[in-house]
């Protein structure tokens, strides 16, 4: 599980992203609305979202991320208890609340169950020309015909499948093959990429020179 993290406040923000980590996660953590929207992708499996965040309301990039049909599960974590406030966080696409001051531990069990949840609803297999991807059971086949894919050049198939209309910058997957979220080197990360290339057919990953990968179906 990859969380992007977005916590303004300089002694919570370090203390959730060490419990994260601890946990085995992989984490990114931001302080910015404007960093949070660059660092949204298909490789954030989970967002944690301060409602207050520096010249900005939290919700507001909530709102921002639902209208452009992002459906990335996001637990906001605030110091509002009204229920008023509550209920307006799930209303906007909250998929949980949780209110300040909280324990880790529940927070990393909410986090548990709302992954657990989204991994359900989004267990359908994944059409994409002959190929098709079942993130549930991590298996792809192309032309019917099951493909024996490793655990990472898997990893790098789904991120490329998420939405095959983006580019997928190298150092994100990168990412995907550790995991604890530490970037491998890009030679590493060209060896896993072209054995896929080589058993789903090279014209179906599209290089974009300095900038990363797409899947093509």
């Amino acid at each position: 599980m990859h969380i992007l993290l977005v916590e303004d406040d300089l002694d919570l923000g370090p203390a959730l992203l060490a419990a994260l980590r601890a946990e085995g996660v992989s984490a990114q953590w931001v302080r910015r609305a404007a960093d949070a929207r660059a660092a949204m992708g298909p490789e954030v499996d989970l967002v944690l979202l301060d409602r207050a965040l520096a010249g900005q309301e939290g919700l507001d990039l909530l709102r921002h991320w639902r209208m452009k049909r992002i459906t990335t599960p996001v637990i906001v974590i605030t110091a509002r208890s009204a229920l008023t406030d509550r209920l307006e966080g799930l209303d906007e696409g909250a998929d949980d609340y949780l209110v300040k001051p909280f324990e880790i531990p529940e927070l990393l069990s909410r986090v548990r169950a709302v992954h657990r949840r989204h991994r359900q609803q989004a267990s359908e297999v994944w059409e994409l020309g002959e190929l098709a991807v079942s993130p549930r059971s991590h298996q792809a086949w192309l032309k019917g015909e099951l493909l024996p894919l490793s655990t990472r050049e898997f990893q790098l198939l789904l991120a490329l499948a998420k939405d095959s209309s983006t580019v997928v910058p190298k150092q994100l997957l990168g990412q995907l093959l550790e995991p604890l979220g530490e970037p491998v080197d890009a030679a590493t990360v060209e060896v896993h990429l072209s054995n896929l290339r080589r058993k789903i057919g090279a014209e179906r990953i599209r290089t974009v020179r300095g900038v990363g990968y797409q899947l093509r179906p």
